[in-house]
């Protein structure tokens, strides 16, 4: 019987429970696993050291954590992917998506030093492509670029969509189509698994900080990958050289918000479509960026590869700096803080925060301006949140 995503999201990693007479997730700390003998514990070793998923033992937790996998597996479910990869952090993933590359050059004996990568994205993904840390020679284009840029030693094509912070979207297949045989990473991060499947459109790789929606509650950093098990394997050697691990309570944690997901997204999504519409009317406001707006979307991108627009608005106020600055002053209920996600709301600067790190031509580029203010919202009442906005930007 095939189950809705939401049914899917209550229940999955729960699968064993009724075997194990449980109805909460087990949550195992342990740094180090006995073997039952040095023949299987010789053959757990070889399993995962090649990337595998599972193995007769764990062996040791760097290599493999059992509350760990149950949530690999449920977020699995959740993208349709054959498989998920938990990492410490969003940025952990990300870097192991792009050291993963070099081991399958290595492997086909070729050089893949170049990528391609489409602005805006978060503020630390931009920062660790243009610093040259990772030995990529990266070319940031617009989307109907990409096809022209991809060369023979291209890795790697990177988009995010919605972006951040402009909420621009990227359409999926397109790109993809234009990569060719390169692969595609998606950061799914603002569309959540619950809008948006990049890997049903064609994308190799749909990356998540985990810290946000997958999260939810602002108590969790983490990082999310969805791949093919081809890809995975490496991905999982990247984990196991740089200890890139996911903490088994972080996982705990991830699989305790796992079954409001849909919940929180779709209250958090009601409350960011009643605001955007005010939002667009209001005299101190000069633009308003979100996806469920038809000028936030002209090609109707959200129809053709999401369910929905998310929770995430971005305002660019009539005072620029200085109206932006005293707005986050005089929130009472949106919290002056970066990230995103949780249930309650937040609101914060990027060209002064999230995007401070991304170099002045960079932030231009992918239209984050001086004026602009990131709206994440919560799942509070709706009115009450347009009440404490209002007042904030009309001041």
């Amino acid at each position: 019987m095939t189950k809705h995503i939401d049914t899917i999201a209550v229940h999955a990693g729960r699968e064993d429970f009724q075997e194990l007479g449980i109805h909460a997730a087990p949550l195992d700390f342990s740094s180090t696993y006995p073997v039952k003998d040095l023949e299987s514990g010789r053959d757990s070793i070889d399993a995962l050291a090649a990337g595998g998923a599972t193995a007769d033992s764990p062996i040791y937790a760097r290599l493999h954590n059992p509350t760990v996998h149950r949530y690999e597996c449920a977020f699995a479910k959740l993208e349709n992917a054959e498989a998920g990869i938990a990492f410490a952090s969003g940025m952990s993933a990300i870097h192991a998506v792009l050291m993963s590359l070099k081991i399958r050059a290595m492997q086909d004996a070729v050089v893949r030093n170049h990528i391609v990568a489409v602005r805006p994205i978060y503020g630390c993904t931009d920062h660790l492509l243009s610093s040259g840390l990772l030995g990529f020679d990266v070319d940031w284009v617009q989307e109907h670029e990409i096809k022209a840029t991809v060369r023979e030693d291209t890795a790697l094509v990177i988009i995010e969509t919605p972006a951040n912070p402009t909420l621009s979207l990227v359409d999926i297949e397109d790109v993809v189509k234009q990569a060719g045989t390169v692969p595609v990473m998606v950061d799914n991060t603002f569309a959540t698994p619950l809008l948006q499947s990049p890997l049903a459109l064609g994308a190799t790789f749909s990356v998540h900080s985990a810290t946000k929606y997958l999260g939810g509650h602002g108590d969790v950093i983490a990082g999310m990958i969805a791949t093919d098990e081809s890809w995975a394997a490496h991905i999982r050697q990247i984990r196991i050289l740089t200890g890139g691990n996911m903490h088994p309570m972080a996982a705990y944690l991830l699989l305790r918000s796992l079954p409001t997901l849909p919940m929180r997204v779709e209250r958090a999504q009601q409350n960011a479509i009643h605001l955007a519409n005010k939002l667009e009317a209001h005299p101190a406001v000069a633009k308003v960026h979100y996806p469920g707006l038809a000028a936030s979307d002209p090609r109707g991108l959200v129809a053709k590869q999401m369910k929905g627009p998310g929770s995430v608005i971005s305002i660019e106020m009539v005072g620029g700096y200085e109206a932006a600055s005293k707005a986050m002053k005089s929130t009472k209920l949106f919290i002056p803080a970066v990230s995103l996600g949780s249930t309650d709301s937040l609101i914060e600067h990027p060209a002064g925060l999230t995007h401070r790190i991304v170099s002045e031509d960079g932030r231009k580029s992918g239209g984050v301006t001086e004026g602009m203010l990131r709206l994440a919202v919560g799942i509070e009442n709706q009115d009450d949140l347009w009440a404490d906005i209002d007042q904030a930007i009309s001041e």
